[in-house]
């Protein structure tokens, strides 16, 4: 496939080569904000230890979930897809956190 094939006429005016590469920084950022997910949950993690809270809150689990429906509504994305992407990362965290506890 040649660099000069372009998006099929769309609006952007970018080839895929561009537009592969926009993903390609749009990924990156995707996992930055996914590590720094994680850190906070972490820390989240060592204050519910040190307070004595448990790992799981369904409560706020539910917010997360419900706030990630808002923003997929808000950004016009399939809002089951946000809300499956959303659970991992939940899931992720709740393992982490039980790790870390497991650990001390």
């Amino acid at each position: 496939m040649a660099d000069d094939h372009t998006d099929g006429g769309g609006e952007t005016g970018m080839n895929l080569d561009e537009l592969r590469e926009e993903i390609q920084e749009i990924d990156h950022d995707l996992v930055e904000l996914i590590a720094r997910r994680t850190y906070v949950a972490s820390t989240i993690a060592e204050v519910k230890a040190r307070e004595g809270l448990p790992t799981t809150d369904e409560g706020q689990e539910q917010r997360v979930m419900d706030r990630a429906g808002e923003n997929a509504e808000r950004f016009d994305v399939e809002s089951n897809l946000v809300k499956a992407i959303f659970r991992l990362l939940i899931e992720l965290n709740k393992v982490e956190q039980r790790q870390a506890t497991e650990n001390e």
